[in-house]
């Protein structure tokens, strides 16, 4: 019988092994879901099963630059032992580089082929969840590209080269120097991960956000008790120090604390001989909305141990 993509999800969701590895499972199984749980089990993936409940908001967040693009990843795990590990370490780095052609897509970088094993990137996390003993997870991707110019990027907290707590990447779209180009991308990323800008300009800012800021500031202004004209200016004047604070290319530079990114942008434009646009950033700090479950230490030990 053929299955169905539902079925995959289902399996997926009630054991936490890899889409393929499931997929396989009702294959065999002809869709029956208990039988396929127990065709699982049989193969040694309960144990990674058992841990996939298990809250995973550590980790790595992993950066891969290839000329005109750039990926970003976050792999998760249990503890920030686990990504000090060099295993851990290697399958984030490989899984980064595989970015670059998954389109942003986490569904379809799960499936690739990991190098080398002839397993595919969830069946290799799979397999590192058994043989470590932590619950993983391949959280998130985004990809930049420019059509002539590069990707800037910046990693905080660096464990190893192009990962850490943090990253950022940056595109400049630009003719210019690619040497100048570089370094204005990896200044502007530092900035990005600094200052966490919501957009690169107020163009591209959400409505929905702008939306909800106006209301507040309406609300606040109303209590000022000052007639409606006033109160209309009161609440333009703090949309606009919102836009200031928010969008990237308004913002003061974190790196000399004076001018503003835009202008740094367009001075730069000089030395590179070219006009530079700032297309697109992606920023990702490492469980950022994760909700960490509160354990009571004392309470797990006594359990451990048998007290009542």
């Amino acid at each position: 019988m053929a299955v169905t993509a539902q079925q995959v999800k289902e399996l997926r969701d009630a054991t936490g092994v890899g889409m393929m590895d499931c997929k396989k499972a009702l294959a065999e199984t002809n869709g029956d879901m208990e039988a396929a749980v127990d065709w699982l089990r049989t193969r040694g993936l309960a144990k990674a099963a058992k841990k996939a409940g298990r809250i995973a908001a550590e980790g790595l967040v992993g950066v891969a630059i290839d000329g005109s693009r750039g990926a970003i990843v976050e792999v998760n795990s249990e503890t920030d032992f686990v990504a000090r590990n060099e295993q851990f370490q290697s399958i984030v780095g490989s899984v980064a580089s595989l970015a670059l052609d998954a389109d942003g897509d986490v569904g379809k970088l799960s499936e690739m082929p990991y190098p080398g094993s002839g397993r595919s990137v969830s069946a290799e996390l799979t397999d590192a969840i058994a043989k470590i003993g932590e619950n993983m997870n391949l959280r998130r991707t985004a990809v930049i590209s420019v059509a002539d110019g590069v990707i800037g990027s910046y990693v905080h907290n660096t464990v190893k080269a192009g990962m850490g707590k943090l990253g950022v990447i940056v595109g400049l779209e630009s003719t210019g120097d690619k040497a100048v180009l570089l370094a204005l991308g990896k200044q502007i990323a530092m900035h990005i991960a600094n200052t966490n800008p919501l957009s690169v300009s107020p163009d591209d800012i959400d409505p929905e956000v702008v939306a909800k800021e106006r209301a507040i500031f309406t609300e606040q202004a109303k209590e000022s008790g000052k007639p409606a004209e006033v109160i209309a200016k009161m609440v333009e004047g703090r949309v606009r120090k919102f836009y200031e604070e928010s969008t990237l290319l308004a913002q003061t530079f974190v790196i000399d604390g004076e001018s503003k990114v835009g202008d740094v942008v367009k001075k730069a434009e000089a030395e590179a001989g070219a006009p530079i646009k700032v297309t697109a950033f992606v920023r990702y700090a490492l469980g950022e909305g994760i909700t960490k479950e509160e354990t009571d230490f004392a309470a797990e030990v006594a359990a451990t141990a048998g007290v009542r």
